[in-house]
């Protein structure tokens, strides 16, 4: 459903607007949880143009990001990353918006978007050194626009709105987009973004993946109206959707693109799924969520409901299934090849990367270092 009062909306209770954030039932779907295809009118006109072709490619990278994500987990599990952030379940939000992105739109991630990363081009390499500690960056940013995965909660939102009004000046049709949790939207920086997004009509989309946690602490606790409702006091229309409906995603991204390439401003998308796996694998979620509502979830599961409804389309068969079954397992030999393949550098090498150029202070900060490092080798000797 799509939220654009700007105004404080008293009777929206009255109306059906959903009293509670967890309400995933009411939220726009073009795909029911068995692979039903439903009519939409807001919709439905973003995705008749998708052809065979890329509907098979929008289920090929799910399912590369599922099973990237879990190679994840189990290279942390056996000591080879220091931390991972799953994102199991989440395929569809991530991969559905993705797909909707031209060459040019810049990307902002939080550290869970491994299926928007995989989708804008990133390589084994560039999943897994960052987590193993080799690199401040697994990747270039320049290269398929993206910027490094932000740890700082909704930071991310501010660096997009930044870029947005920067492409605004520069006169291009490029888009950024910020991508963040629920948990994001209780902090100032994302408030702080779309005042700045809807005030100066930035370009500028904002995905907010509600999967129902922020950390332990549930979203209902965050709020008692869906986020989607935030976005209108801003000024910034906004759109709540099926986050386990990969067409749904690609929907309301496309139509939060096309008004920021019209020059209309800002968007707002919640996209309401669940985090099936834990915060990250430091996380321990059996402490505080219930397993009756993992299950129940597991049958909303974003890459079945895809699958039922391309084998009943024919637009996918067993021969299909088998060859996107072998592209995740080639990915993720590569990925644990990468991963465990990785020279370390030097510690002092921390340095070589902080400005464009050497100076003289830093050199001196190096030198430091290095001469502290050594005292670990005398030591050592001693």
């Amino acid at each position: 459903m799509t939220y654009t009062q700007t105004t404080p909306d008293h009777g929206a209770a009255d109306r059906g607007v959903p009293e509670h954030i967890g309400d995933v039932d009411d939220v726009a779907r073009v795909l029911e949880p068995d692979g039903t295809r439903v009519a939409d009118p807001e919709l439905d006109p973003w995705i008749a143009d998708l052809s065979p072709h890329e509907l098979r490619a929008l289920h090929r990278d799910m399912v590369l990001t599922r099973r990237l994500d879990a190679e994840g987990v189990a290279l942390q599990r056996q000591g080879q990353l220091a931390l991972w952030a799953p994102c199991r379940g989440q395929e569809a939000t991530q991969v559905g918006t993705a797909h909707a992105l031209a060459p040019g739109d810049f990307v902002f991630p939080s550290y869970r978007e491994h299926g928007v990363l995989l989708g804008r081009g990133a390589q084994p390499a560039d999943y897994v050194l960052a987590w193993r500690g080799e690199e401040h960056s697994a990747y270039d940013h320049t290269v398929f626009n993206a910027a490094p995965p932000q740890i700082i909660i909704g930071a991310q939102s501010l660096h997009a709105t930044g870029w947005a009004m920067g492409a605004q000046r520069d006169g291009s049709t490029d888009v950024a987009v910020a991508y963040f949790g629920d948990g994001a939207t209780s902090q100032g920086d994302v408030n702080e973004a779309m005042v700045f997004a809807s005030s100066f009509r930035a370009p500028v989309v904002f995905v907010c993946t509600n999967n129902q946690w922020a950390i332990s602490e549930p979203v209902t606790v965050q709020s008692t109206f869906p986020l989607a409702g935030r976005a209108p006091g801003f000024g910034i229309p906004s759109m709540r959707v099926d986050g386990n409906d990969a067409l749904a995603c690609v929907a309301a991204m496309r139509w939060a693109l096309d008004r920021a390439r019209r020059g209309e401003g800002p968007s707002f998308i919640e996209a309401v799924t669940y985090r099936m796996g834990p915060h990250t694998t430091s996380d321990d979620p059996t402490r505080y969520r219930d397993a009756a509502a993992v299950e129940a979830w597991s049958r909303r599961d974003p890459i079945a409901r895809l699958e039922a409804y391309l084998c009943a389309e024919g637009v996918l068969d067993d021969s299909g299934l088998a060859e996107v079954a072998r592209a995740a397992d080639a990915l993720a030999i590569e990925v644990r090849a990468a991963c465990i393949g990785a020279t370390t550098r030097a510690p002092e090498t921390l340095f070589d990367h902080v400005y464009a150029e050497p100076h003289g202070p830093l050199e001196r900060q190096k030198a430091e270092y290095v001469a502290y490092l050594a005292g670990f080798d005398q030591e050592g000797a001693r």
